[in-house]
């Protein structure tokens, strides 16, 4: 589950209209800020004491050894206020129209 979303993310900019999209990363981001963790990560039972974070987990199961730190640092603060930025230049600056809804 957890996979699916965070891959959908990614796409999300030029899927899903900003009208929905940008409510559901601003939720994502307050997440973050109010309880200092994604809250998906207690049902998989990832434990965030090192700085774990869920993208840290499946780089390392795939062989990599990622700056936990500065993972966590661009995942917390950075992604999801640039995707926030990429689906407002995407579809209000741009006029691009979502490929879904």
């Amino acid at each position: 589950m957890h996979c699916l979303l965070t891959a959908g993310a990614y796409a999300a900019p030029f899927l899903i209209n900003w009208k929905i999209l940008v409510p559901v990363f601003v939720a994502t981001i307050l997440q973050h800020a109010i309880w200092g963790r994604c809250l998906l990560n207690a049902k998989h039972g990832l434990t965030e004491e090192d700085g774990s974070t869920f993208y840290s987990e499946v780089l390392e199961r795939m062989g990599f050894h990622p700056n936990k730190a500065k993972l966590r640092f661009f995942v917390r603060k950075i992604l999801y206020t640039l995707l926030t930025v990429i689906t407002l230049l995407w579809q209000l600056i741009l006029g691009k129209e979502p490929l879904w809804f």
